[in-house]
């Protein structure tokens, strides 16, 4: 079970900080919320495979 994440300088998330409860869950939010982001970075985080555009610059 996934009981929390931290992403950093990923694509334009600076640091987040999230932790999870247990049970159902969903991602909700408007669009160019990061959602996909979210995603993107728990794929990466999974052992999915990175770019170089990933990274944030800065």
């Amino acid at each position: 079970m996934l009981r929390n994440l931290t992403i950093r300088d990923f694509v334009i998330v600076d640091r987040l900080e999230l932790e999870f409860e247990a049970g159902f869950g969903a991602l909700t939010g408007e669009t160019g919320a990061g959602k996909s982001i979210l995603l993107d970075a728990l794929g990466l985080a999974l052992g999915g495979r990175g770019e170089a555009a990933m990274v944030r610059q800065g």
